[in-house]
């Protein structure tokens, strides 16, 4: 396996592992109940959280086929990738994202079937990345709505850095639910 999608897929291993410890912190009782009328609930994270990477195993699937056909070569860099893009920022819930309609979770989905969605959206993902292996994704491009014409590694790195921010949301719910108020754990 190529170094950078080791690399990337380590990352998403890591930040899927948080975001399962994140839920495990809130009771399964709780996991469909909003702390607030304004807020989602983990369920309802989980759901966006699959919608979102259902979205990109789309992306990447068309963009490698494309690549596989066309003039991208192999990959020859094994320089890390993880800091190509801003992590950080992605996972900032200091400002308010609303999540486009297209892209906000359905309604009546229970924590349980969205979490194993989830699961089964990363088995995608995954899949997708490894069709990738041994091209040079770098040299592959497509606009972002908030960050700019970004490669699929960077993509890739979104997922879990996107993955990392509601991971945060699920925190603060827990935060709320264990009876600590959390302004922040708005549907963002």
């Amino acid at each position: 396996m190529q170094p950078r999608i080791q690399e990337v897929l380590g990352y998403l291993d890591s930040t899927r592992s948080e975001l399962s410890n994140a839920v495990d912190a809130v009771s399964p009782e709780r996991r469909s109940e909003r702390p607030a009328p304004e807020c989602w609930s983990v369920a309802e994270v989980l759901d966006h959280l699959n919608i979102i990477e259902t979205r990109i195993i789309q992306l990447l699937n068309g963009q490698i086929t494309a690549a596989r056909t066309g003039d991208v070569g192999p990959e020859t860099e094994t320089t890390s990738v993880i800091d190509s893009i801003d992590r950080t920022r992605i996972r900032d819930r200091s400002q308010r994202v609303t999540a486009p309609e297209m892209v906000r979770p359905q309604s009546g989905r229970d924590a349980t079937s969205a979490w194993e969605a989830l699961r089964q959206s990363r088995a995608g993902l995954r899949a997708a990345v490894l069709a990738g292996d041994g091209l040079a994704l770098g040299e592959i491009k497509y606009q972002h709505p908030a960050l700019g014409l970004i490669n699929m590694y960077q993509w890739i790195i979104f997922v879990g850095s996107h993955e990392a921010r509601h991971t945060d949301q699920i925190r603060e719910i827990a935060s709320d639910f264990a009876g600590h108020s959390s302004a922040t754990a708005e549907a963002n």
